[in-house]
């Protein structure tokens, strides 16, 4: 294995950051080679131990390029989830995704563990991600306030970090003055420039093409029925179930479940109520190797029940098969690969902007020309409102919701 030109000009940039400052940003964009570049920068700090934390379904893949690339330290690459069990000393962490600990105002369980990791161990940090603040440039803080060298180490917590960065200002949700810390200021950028190498796809020499396509699918008279009564009733009792919607977040919720064809009773059992959509994919894409995102488990089920055997929701089956792999659109969107996905199709569509933006790079590679991408919609449904949102890199909330319930009602 080789690194590309812009893989070793990295590498050179980052051992001379992490060597000052013992904290780095590798903020590369997706299929730009993050975890080689951050294994490059790790032998040329002559480490000899590293601790390499990533979501789960990244595990093998990293792994992969570890044994491929055959360097001098020693590796355990986990999962965030897996944080407690960590016992070992180690020379560097690498934090990929690290956006995930961005929450705010209050750290994050997954941010404080890797903090105290930290406070243990005082190794070398770091942190990888293609989007790092995908939202807010207050998501920043509770990244890098695990290492004791960040830039913002002189505020003693977010509140105080707010004072100089954030543009904090109130909102009303039922009822309550609630602040809103999410208009934090371009200077968060500036001041992490020094610790932060940027490289996006463009400047790798990518030149795909990803094209999107809403195909709809008529859903069976029932699934509208049920949606129609929700909306109006809010609340379906069956024989021995009860869909309750007592909420605006709930029916916003259940009607997202409905339209897609399952629905989670209030007991916390779900069951699919229409495989109409399962059927269209299997039928739209028969005897072609896709990648599908799903967003609710209960349409996994559905999806089974249609492509049987021929369907698989691990990674390296789909690599070595035939087979097409399902995935949900949250714990698929970041740290893989489906390269070998003739087209990736959406089941269904998640209210964040990050998880589109994010989900819909999973085939690109600099080889590649074209991506194709389906959303399967149904007809008269919820999705095109949430498409339409998550397009404009925005969220889809509860605002946007009643607007378009006064739609599907009328």
């Amino acid at each position: 294995m080789e690194y590309r030109d812009y893989q070793l000009d990295i590498i050179d940039q980052g051992v001379d950051i992490l060597g000052e400052f013992g904290l780095l940003y590798l903020a590369m964009e997706v299929r730009t080679g993050k975890t080689l570049t951050s294994m490059g920068i790790a032998e040329g700090m002559n480490v000899k131990s590293v601790l390499f934390l990533t979501k789960k379904k990244a595990i093998g893949s990293i792994k992969s390029d570890y044994d491929l690339l055959k360097p001098s330290f020693d590796i355990e690459v986990i999962n965030y989830e897996s944080l407690h069990k960590v016992e070992g000393v180690y020379d560097l962490i690498v934090l990929d995704e690290a956006h995930c600990m961005g929450g705010y105002p209050k750290p994050s369980k997954r941010s404080k563990q890797v903090k105290q990791l930290v406070s243990k161990n005082d190794p070398l940090i770091i942190l990888m991600s293609g989007t790092p603040t995908p939202e807010s440039y207050s998501q920043m803080y509770h990244q890098v306030y695990v290492s004791p060298r960040n830039p913002f180490s002189k505020y003693k917590n977010f509140y105080r970090f707010c004072d100089s960065y954030v543009d904090v200002f109130t909102k009303i949700i039922n009822g309550l003055l609630i602040n809103d810390y999410s208009k934090g200021r371009k200077d968060v950028l500036i001041k992490m420039k020094p610790y932060t190498i940027r490289y996006t796809q463009k400047e790798a020499g990518f030149k795909v093409k990803t094209t999107e396509k809403v195909l709809y699918v008529e859903m069976e008279k029932t699934t509208y029925s049920l949606a129609k009564s929700l909306s109006k009733d809010l609340v379906v009792e069956g024989k021995d179930e009860v869909i309750l919607a007592d909420t605006p977040v709930k029916l916003m919720m259940k009607l997202h479940q409905i339209y897609s064809g399952t629905v989670k009773f209030e007991s916390g059992k779900a069951q699919v109520l229409d495989h109409s959509k399962a059927r269209f994919i299997r039928s739209k894409f028969a005897n072609v190797k896709i990648g599908i995102f799903y967003k609710f488990k209960a349409e996994l089920k559905a999806l089974k029940s249609v492509y049987g055997d021929g369907l698989t929701t691990d990674l390296e089956e789909f690599n070595e098969t035939d087979k097409s792999i399902a995935l949900q659109i949250v714990s698929g969107r970041e740290g893989i690969s489906l390269r070998k996905a003739k087209y990736l199709v959406y089941y269904n569509i998640d209210f964040s902007a990050t998880s589109y933006w994010q989900s819909k790079d999973r085939m690109t590679t600099k080889e590649r020309l074209k991506n194709d991408v389906y959303w399967i919609f149904s007809k008269r449904g919820i999705e095109d409102g949430i498409y339409k949102t998550v397009l404009n890199k925005k969220d889809y909330t509860l605002n946007h919701f009643r607007k378009d319930l006064l739609i599907l009602q009328s």
